[in-house]
């Protein structure tokens, strides 16, 4: 099925990564992607809970205290590659920091 110039059948790729790494709280870094090279997701969230490590997406908080996510997977297969990246390449990221701040 196409809509516009998109075959929907095809799977977007991660085409960019940024890493902001962070101690604020239990956030660990703020993290930008970019799709298929034309679209980007901005204020994703490497979080450290109480099971390890997850990736939280950009959400708004409500007037009532709730939030409402404005940008998320569809899936649970989308879910976990997109994490998956981010967090390889936040690990990537944090052990280049421990390098550069610790030459042995």
């Amino acid at each position: 099925m196409l809509f516009g110039s998109c075959d929907i059948r095809l799977k977007m790729q991660i085409t960019e990564i940024t890493i902001h790494p962070t101690r604020q709280g239990l956030v660990r870094a703020h993290v930008n992607i970019v799709f298929d090279n034309c679209f980007m997701v901005e204020e994703i969230r490497v979080i450290e809970g109480p099971n390890g490590l997850f990736v939280s997406f950009p959400a708004k908080r409500q007037s009532d205290v709730t939030y409402i996510e404005l940008a998320y997977p569809a899936n649970a297969e989308t879910r976990q590659m997109i994490q998956g990246v981010i967090l390889a390449e936040y690990k990537k990221v944090v052990a280049e920091n421990d390098e550069k701040a610790d030459p042995k």
